[in-house]
């Protein structure tokens, strides 16, 4: 079972909703973090809260921005990319500007975070890389342009990760969560089942870090319907279209 004592974890995202809640989570673990978003304002709020940690305010989206992060954070026990954006989309009511950050943050962040940390990684023989997907990653879903890509490809880079990395020190962790009470899921005029406080959806992610388990999909049996329909035939998916 991981142990989060004194352990340097670099948390992505951690301004709002689930990171900040993570964020008070590992604080009181006992690990030392630093915590990463746009909102250097918000950071700052956080970290008056917590008892070990750093402010490092950068932008997922800018390759300068995360290269310099990078540097100043130096070697890390372990990286979380929790950095999201979400807006409902419809295929009739396309919006390139906004479907593209969408796909900027959600996944190419992640690649340019990554792209500085895992070679650092490898070299050492160690570390501990959690990403934050999405339900939604796993079948194209209804006015989900750009989120549900995003983080089918977020998905699909987890996986390809843990089957390079498997015989090595370094553990590759994927958590997909369903909905969490977030100003983000605010601009649904949908029900959400199976709604999530942040807190309790950050202790889900506490709980999987703590296991070298690669995936975790929460919550049942909610996540249970997606992956169900992952595996349906398109026939019956689509059927009547």
């Amino acid at each position: 079972m991981t142990d989060f004592f004194e352990k340097a974890y670099w948390l992505i995202g951690a301004s709002e909703g689930l990171g900040r809640a993570l964020a008070k989570r590992l604080d009181a673990e006992g690990a030392r973090l630093i915590l990463s978003a746009r909102n250097r304002e918000r950071l700052d709020t956080l970290n008056a809260e917590l008892t070990s940690a750093t402010v490092l305010a950068l932008d997922v989206t800018d390759g300068d921005s995360v290269r310099r992060a990078a540097r100043a954070v130096g070697d890390v026990d372990g990286v979380i990319y929790n950095a999201g954006a979400y807006e409902p989309m419809r295929t009739t009511e396309w919006d390139s500007e906004t479907a593209l950050i969408l796909a900027d943050v959600n996944f190419t962040g992640a690649m340019r975070v990554l792209g500085e940390v895992v070679p650092k990684m490898v070299a050492q023989d160690r570390g501990d890389i959690t990403l934050i997907g999405s339900l939604a990653g796993y079948r194209g879903l209804p006015a989900a342009i750009g989120y549900g890509a995003s983080k089918a490809a977020l998905v699909s880079l987890a996986e390809t990760m843990r089957f390079d990395l498997k015989d090595t020190g370094i553990v590759v962790r994927l958590v997909n969560p369903g909905f969490i009470k977030t100003r983000l899921t605010q601009k649904n005029d949908f029900r959400m089942p199976m709604l999530m406080a942040p807190d309790e959806a950050a202790a889900r992610v506490v709980k999987a870090m703590q296991k070298r388990r690669f995936r975790t999909d929460f919550p049942a049996p909610f996540s249970w319907l997606i992956r169900w329909l992952a595996v349906l035939p398109d026939w019956l998916v689509y059927r009547g279209k």
